[in-house]
């Protein structure tokens, strides 16, 4: 009768999904982050009792398939050494029958070192979870140009607990061209809880940016990073903090490559922009503050701005428009356009794109 019946779960940690039920045990299916922030797991949750039983073996990031009766759930997942492997759990003896773990196809290749830590947020108080990737040859006694990848946006993370990290092949590119990679979770992105994710409301970018900032103090701190050579590259939100970062941090970062990125909230898309802004007539502080427009002036690094020319979801009056103002001002960005390509390039142009990101890094940081 939609009656609410009660809250079955509680806790300081996020349900990420509702697998299914089974009707024999009269329990739900569940992955979460109960046993840590970047791993996600599988537990049975008894419907009457609340109480939640581990499915899987606590490690790692899980994704569950539950057999139409509900008894089976089909468990594959990664760790940060163990690339893919599989298990048919029982969901009422929790009994684990293992089907495969794939070998490491990297082994005997030589490979980049990844690795991952914390920092604090700016709030001084929240843990950030960051991974860092080493060329394979790394020496601690030289000085390496670092490359921060960013997203940062909501619904969104890029640091978890499976192969690597979460570690993206580009990375490990740069990584044998002689660069450190580091990629940090800021306040904002997901499956951290509400307060997390809700402290970037009506002002995005703002303390996204702070954040990003405590994670580059940190990398200013080794002695292995040289930071006369830092550089930032993000796309769709990740360019837009990458804009953001070049601009409001001039002194800061030496390159950017900034990939569709959002350059005024008012322009964007209303279901995505009014969640996280509200109106611009409700919110014009909100608005001003995060706009790019006014901070064209602001630009001393190289910065490259790529778009595709049918972006249906970061149109390119986005891109055009900071041009535009930052010709005005007089700064001088360099900007790529693939015609007749939308939000995402693919095929031979994704090749091509990942081509032009790497050299103009080998250009202007290396």
């Amino acid at each position: 009768e939609g009656t609410h019946l009660g809250q079955l779960t509680k806790g300081t940690w996020v349900v990420t999904g509702l697998v299914g039920f089974c009707p024999a045990t009269r329990s739900a299916i569940i992955t979460s982050k109960e046993a840590g922030d970047l791993q996600q797991n599988i537990y049975r949750l008894d419907i009457p009792s609340g109480k939640r039983t581990l499915l899987d073996n606590g490690r790692g990031v899980h994704q569950a398939r539950l057999s139409a009766s509900g008894r089976y759930v089909l468990d594959t997942w990664q760790e940060p050494d163990v690339p893919r492997a599989c298990a048919v759990t029982d969901t009422k003896t929790g009994k684990r029958v293992a089907l495969a773990t794939a070998a490491d196809p990297w082994d005997g290749w030589y490979k980049p070192i990844f690795e991952q830590g914390t920092v604090k947020a700016a709030d001084g108080v929240t843990d950030l979870y960051w991974r860092m990737v080493k060329p394979a040859d790394f020496d601690p006694a030289k000085k390496y140009p670092t490359v921060v990848y960013v997203y940062g946006g909501p619904h969104a993370h890029n640091v978890e607990a499976s192969w690597h990290w979460g570690s993206r092949s580009w990375e490990t590119y740069m990584a044998q061209k002689g660069y450190i990679l580091f990629i940090l979770d800021n306040r904002g992105s997901e499956n951290r809880g509400r307060d997390f994710e809700q402290v970037t409301f009506r002002h995005l970018g703002q303390e996204e940016m702070r954040d990003q900032m405590c994670g580059v103090r940190y990398l200013r701190s080794l002695p292995y990073v040289d930071s006369s050579r830092l550089g930032v590259h993000g796309w769709s939100y990740g360019g837009f903090m990458t804009v953001s970062l070049m601009t409001n941090y001039p002194d800061v970062f030496k390159v950017g490559v900034a990939g569709g990125p959002v350059i005024d909230w008012k322009w964007y898309e209303v279901m995505y922009g009014e969640r996280y802004m509200d109106t611009p007539e409700s919110n014009p502080q909100g608005y001003g503050q995060t706009s790019l427009i006014g901070k064209a002036g602001n630009l001393k690094g190289k910065l490259q701005i790529i778009i595709g020319m049918n972006d249906p979801t970061v149109v390119p009056q986005h891109a055009l428009q900071f041009l535009n103002a930052c010709a005005e001002a007089g700064t001088q960005p360099d900007f790529f356009a693939y015609p007749g390509e939308g939000h995402n390039m693919a095929g031979h142009k994704s090749v091509h794109l990942h081509e032009r990101i790497t050299q103009y890094f080998e250009d202007w940081l290396k």
